[in-house]
C-alpha cells in the first residue's frame, strides 16, 4: 500500500507536433554533365539517394553526410554538409529543404548545387567525395562600403588569414577582429570534410583571391568543396562552438592579505563541496526505491518500465486537491491500468491524472500526470459516423504529419531512443486546434543511441497494429512503430478499423483491401466516402496509402525509416518506390493468413490489446 505521502511522478507526453525552422535559401547552380528523363533509372535513384540522406541526418549528428545509389551510368552521388555552428535539428531542416527544393530548380540536371544559409547539397553522377572542385560558383557582396576602405581591407585581410589557418585543420572555423569605426568583421570559412589539408587550403585560398572588391562590409564566396562569409554583424552561433577551456585561476603566493585571500578561498571551496556532497546524499536516500517482496515482478518491472530521473514531481497531496479528491465527477475514463481524472492545478493548468490501480502489475501506487486535451483521443473522432465529418482531409493530413514527426522525435531526436510499440488512434491524443499528441507510454521501451532492436518474450501491444517479426517472435525495433504508423495512416485515410473493412457488402482486412484496390488502380475504393468529394485532394490522399503500404511491408528492411516517411509526406516532387505485399496478407474475406501467428500469440480479436495492454478512454468534457 501506498503511503499518504505518495509521490505523484509526471510522464511528461512527448507531442506529436514537432517544429522544424525553415531554413534560408541563398543560391544554386545546375550542372552541364547531362540531362536525365522523368522516368529514368537516374531520376529513381537520385529519390533514393536524396532519402538516405535526409535518414543519415536524422541517425548522426555529425553534419556531413553523403549517400550513393545505383550502378554504372546510373549511379547517383550525393553530398550534405551543414555549417558547423547549427543544432542538428536546424541541419536536417535544411536536408530536408535542399533536397526537396533542388531537384525541383534543376528539374532534369545530372549535376546540381544548392546552398542555403545553415547548409550545402550537391549531387552528381561523378564522385563528390575527395574530389576539389572550385565550380560552380556563387558570389554575393554586400552594397554598402565601409568609412575607411583601406584600412578594413587590412583588417579584413588580417581577420580571413587567421580564420583559414584554424578551418584548414578543423575544416571550419569563425572569427572576429576590430575593424575601423570600431565596428566588429565577423568571419567564417568552411571546407567539406572529406579534403585534404592541401585541398581545404588551396579552395580557400581562391576563395579569398576571388577579387572580392575593396572596401565592402561583407560578402559570401560560395564553391561546392569550400565557402567564405563575413559580415560586421555577427551571422553565425557562438553559443554552438566550441570555447577555449576557461583559464584557471591563479592564487596569489605572498604577502599578509594574499595568504589571508588564500585561506578564505580554500574554506568557501570545502564548505561549498560539503554542502553539495550532503545535497546529493539526500537525493539518493530520497529517491531509494522501496524494497518489495515480489522479487520477480520487480524484475520485469524493471524491463518493461521507462524510468525517468528528471520527471517533475508533485506531492500526492497537491494531486487530491487538484482532483478534488479524485471526485467521480472528474473521471475521464479507465484504462488498462487503472482510472484517469481531470485535475486543475493551482497555476490553472488543466492536466489528465492516470492512478494507477493498486493490483496491477505496476508496483505500489503511483500518479501519471499528462497534458489535458479537451478533445479526447482520435479513435472517437475516426471511427465515428457523426464526428468524423468534422474531419475535413486537410486535418487528416495535419494529424498524420503530426504523429510522424512525434514518432521521429522518439526515434532520433530524444535523448535515448524510445520504442512506443502500442500506436494506434486511442494512443493519439488531439488538444484544442485538433494538434496530435502520442500518448500512453505504458508499453514503450527505451533504447541506447547504439541500439537498433531488441527481444522479448513478453508481447504486449494491441493486435491489429502489431508488426509481424513482434507478434510472432517478440522482435522489435523502430520500424515495428513504423507498421503501426502505416496502420494509423490507413484507418485516418479510410475512417475504418483496420480488421473490419466494409466496402459495399464485403468486409475484409484493411491493409489487404488497401494493397489489392492499390495493385488494381483503385486506392479510391479505401477511401472515406466524406473524403471523396474533395477531387482536388485525391492525388495526396493516394500518396499517403501508397507511403502506409511501404509502412506495412512484411520484410522489416523494407520498411522505411520514420526520417524518410517525413521526409516523403513533405516532399511530394520524390518518386515513392513500389512497395511488396504487406505482413498478414488476406487473399479474401474467408481465406486464411499468409503468416499466421505462433501458439504463443494466437488471438481472437485483431482489435484487442494484448498481455498488460493500455488503452485509456479519454473523453472531452
Amino acid at each position: 500500500m501506498a503511503s499518504p505521502a505518495a509521490t505523484a511522478t509526471v510522464i511528461i507526453l512527448l507531442l506529436g507536433t514537432i517544429s522544424f525552422s525553415q531554413s534560408r535559401f541563398v543560391n544554386y547552380a545546375c550542372g552541364t554533365s547531362g540531362n536525365y528523363t522523368i522516368n529514368s533509372i537516374y531520376k529513381t535513384n537520385l529519390n533514393g539517394a536524396l532519402v538516405k540522406l535526409y535518414s543519415a541526418a536524422n541517425t548522426s549528428k555529425s553534419g556531413f553526410y553523403n549517400a550513393s545509389v545505383g550502378k554504372d551510368s546510373g549511379t547517383v552521388n550525393v553530398l550534405v554538409l551543414c555549417r558547423g555552428d547549427v543544432q542538428p535539428d536546424i541541419c536536417r531542416s535544411c536536408v530536408k529543404d535542399s533536397a526537396n527544393n533542388l531537384t525541383k530548380l534543376c528539374p532534369n540536371q545530372k549535376e546540381a548545387v544548392v546552398w542555403y544559409d545553415e547548409c550545402m547539397l550537391r549531387y552528381s553522377n561523378n564522385s563528390v567525395l575527395k574530389n576539389l572542385v572550385h565550380e560552380p560558383i556563387r558570389e554575393l557582396f554586400s552594397v554598402k562600403n565601409a568609412t575607411d576602405t583601406l584600412q578594413f581591407s587590412k583588417d579584413l585581410g588580417v581577420l580571413l588569414a587567421n580564420v583559414r589557418k584554424k578551418a584548414i585543420e578543423l575544416k571550419f572555423a569563425t572569427g572576429n577582429r576590430t575593424g575601423p569605426d570600431h565596428k566588429t568583421i565577423y568571419g567564417l570559412m568552411q571546407c567539406t570534410p572529406d579534403l585534404s589539408v592541401d585541398d581545404c587550403h588551396d579552395c580557400l585560398d581562391k576563395a579569398i583571391d576571388n577579387d572580392i572588391p575593396p572596401g565592402k562590409i561583407g560578402a559570401e564566396i560560395m564553391k561546392p568543396s569550400c565557402r567564405l562569409r563575413f559580415e560586421i554583424a555577427r551571422f553565425y552561433n557562438e553559443t554552438t562552438l566550441v570555447a577555449a577551456p576557461s583559464p584557471r585561476p591563479q592564487l596569489p603566493s605572498h604577502g599578509k592579505d594574499d595568504i589571508i585571500m588564500r585561506t578564505v578561498f580554500i574554506i568557501v571551496v570545502v564548505f561549498v563541496g560539503l554542502v553539495i556532497l550532503l545535497l546529493i546524499l539526500v537525493c539518493v536516500f530520497k529517491k531509494k526505491p522501496k524494497q518489495r517482496t515480489d522479487t520477480s515482478t520487480l524484475q520485469n518491472d524493471n524491463v518493461e518500465d521507462i524510468r525517468s530521473s528528471e520527471s517533475l514531481q508533485y506531492d500526492f497531496d497537491t494531486i487530491e486537491v487538484a482532483t478534488k479528491y479524485f471526485t467521480p465527477s472528474n473521471k475521464l475514463g479507465k484504462g488498462g491500468f487503472g482510472v484517469v481524472y481531470k485535475g486543475t492545478l493551482k497555476s490553472g493548468q488543466e492536466v489528465a491524472v492516470k492512478r494507477l490501480s493498486r493490483g496491477s502489475d505496476q508496483g505500489t501506487e503511483r500518479l501519471l500526470i499528462y497534458e489535458f486535451v479537451p478533445n479526447g483521443s482520435l479513435d472517437h473522432f475516426i471511427f465515428d459516423s457523426t464526428r468524423r465529418s468534422f474531419l475535413d482531409w486537410e486535418k487528416r493530413y495535419k494529424i498524420i504529419g503530426g504523429v510522424a514527426r512525434g514518432l521521429l522525435y522518439l526515434h532520433e531526436d530524444s535523448r535515448l531512443r524510445i520504442i512506443h510499440r502500442d500506436l494506434k488512434p486511442s494512443n493519439v491524443l488531439l488538444d484544442a486546434e485538433m494538434n496530435p499528441k502520442i500518448s500512453d507510454f505504458g508499453m514503450a521501451r527505451l533504447f541506447g543511441m547504439d541500439e537498433t532492436q531488441g527481444n522479448t518474450s513478453r508481447v504486449v501491444g494491441t493486435y491489429g497494429y502489431m508488426a509481424p517479426e513482434y507478434a510472432m517472435y517478440g522482435e522489435f525495433s523502430v520500424r515495428s512503430d513504423v507498421f503501426s504508423f502505416g496502420v494509423l495512416i490507413l484507418e485516418i485515410v479510410s475512417g475504418q478499423r483496420n480488421n473490419c473493412f466494409r466496402n459495399g457488402q464485403n468486409v475484409q482486412d484493411l491493409t489487404s483491401a488497401a494493397w489489392k484496390n492499390w495493385q488494381q488502380g483503385d486506392a479510391s475504393n479505401v477511401i472515406d466516402a466524406i473524403l471523396k468529394n474533395s477531387s482536388e485532394s485525391t492525388p495526396e490522399i493516394t500518396r499517403c496509402i501508397h507511403i502506409a503500404l511501404l509502412c506495412v511491408q512484411e520484410n522489416v528492411e523494407e520498411r522505411p525509416t520514420m526520417a524518410s516517411v517525413v521526409l516523403l509526406l513533405n516532399s511530394p516532387s520524390l518518386t515513392l518506390e513500389i512497395p511488396s505485399q504487406p505482413a498478414f496478407f488476406m487473399r479474401s474475406s474467408g481465406g486464411s493468413r499468409v503468416n499466421d501467428i505462433s501458439n504463443k500469440t494466437k488471438y481472437n480479436s485483431m482489435d484487442s490489446s494484448m498481455d498488460l495492454a493500455s488503452i485509456t478512454e479519454l473523453y472531452p468534457r
